[in-house]
């Protein structure tokens, strides 16, 4: 039928209302035959849709090898590259087709075509898991243009727990100590900025080690990965990080106190503060109030800016559904200070409860 057409001078070139031609059909059914027959009848190899994507480019997203030879064989333009910026060999690795990547490789297809939101190839082939992929783009990558991205393949496999992936990066020698550029760390809420991060985030024990074991400083972030260890109440993390330097008495600027943030999000986990203070947490810090045995602010001013002791109110607020969840946790402090002076606002909320005369007590 297709041929009978052509013989009556049918339009080979022909859109439809998304720029779709008959060569772009042909192609995403992977027929040969009627491949041929258009081009043979003047079809415009390099004719793009409405979304600027060639019949090539259709044939590497649809993983058609067949197609996508016989299109290379007729001139078309390996590097193409749709409305996005997004290549070929982008849309290739980002759907998992080995053999097209190889072929388009092979072809001499460059690996440095970012998209509009620039990301590479191996940005994506890490983000998905394609192992084999990543393998085959590592050469021909420029590390220059990673680095311009303000993203490492890393922090997407580690985003994404592609343990095999991020394995191979960090042989391949990527930096383990990347960090996002500021434009991406912005989208994220808590302004993560190493792959480690991610690791912890994600509650890997796996990919923290190895990134560990690689040399991942794990100090980097505004929010530390060994609060977010505390958070999971991953004590295998943990210790992790900290035998690899974390720091024990790590703070959280957008939220201070004069007690460690470690502290604060290990109150619901008894055991886990009782880890930290055997490992040197700063207790006394905890009871170490700037208002004393004086008037404190009235709760409703106190706002994020006070620095008060261990019953601070954005502490409380921020980490604890209810004061009680606090109670437990300052009986345990209690056993690694000395004589401690209890401040006005804590004598007051242990007074208002008869079952916490044991703490005044244990203080005393």
């Amino acid at each position: 039928m297709a041929r009978v057409l052509l013989q009556y001078n049918a339009d080979v070139n022909h859109r439809c209302n998304r720029g779709w031609t008959a060569l772009h059909e042909a192609v995403a059914r992977n027929d040969l035959e009627i491949i041929e027959l258009l081009l043979q009848g003047g079809a415009k190899v390099e004719s793009t849709n409405c979304y600027g994507i060639t019949s090539l480019f259709v044939a590497a997203e649809s993983g058609h090898l067949e197609a996508l030879r016989f299109l290379a064989k007729c001139g078309a333009d390996i590097n193409t590259q749709a409305s996005d910026k997004a290549s070929a060999l982008y849309e290739a690795s980002k759907n998992g087709h080995e053999k097209i990547v190889e072929f388009l490789l092979s072809q001499g297809a460059d690996a440095n075509k970012t998209n509009k939101d620039g990301f590479l190839p191996i940005h994506v082939a890490s983000k998905k898991g394609y192992y084999e992929i990543v393998k085959m783009l590592l050469p021909v990558t420029s590390r220059t243009r990673i680095k311009r991205s303000g993203i490492s393949p890393l922090h997407l496999a580690a985003e994404r727990n592609h343990d095999d992936v991020l394995e191979e990066l960090i042989d391949a020698g990527f930096d383990v100590n990347a960090t996002l550029s500021f434009e991406r760390s912005r989208l994220y809420e808590d302004r993560r900025t190493s792959v480690l991060y991610f690791a912890v985030f994600n509650n890997n024990v796996y990919s923290t080690e190895l990134l560990l074991e690689a040399g991942a400083d794990p100090n980097v972030d505004l929010i530390n990965p060994l609060l977010i260890s505390i958070r999971h109440g991953c004590l295998k993390t943990m210790k992790l990080l900290l035998d690899y330097g974390a720091n024990i008495n790590a703070y959280i600027a957008s939220h201070p106190t004069t007690f460690p943030a470690t502290v604060m999000f290990s109150m619901k986990y008894l055991v886990l503060l009782k880890y930290l203070m055997d490992m040197g947490c700063d207790a006394n810090s905890c009871f170490t109030c700037s208002y004393g045995c004086g008037p404190h602010p009235p709760i409703e001013a106190v706002g994020l800016r006070v620095l008060c002791c261990i019953l601070a109110v954005p502490s409380i607020t921020l980490f604890w559904t209810e004061i009680s969840d606090v109670v437990p946790g300052i009986y345990v402090l209690l056993d690694y200070v000395g004589n401690v002076q209890l401040c006005s606002r804590l004598k007051e909320q242990i007074d208002s409860y008869e079952d916490w005369s044991n703490i005044k007590v244990k203080a005393g």
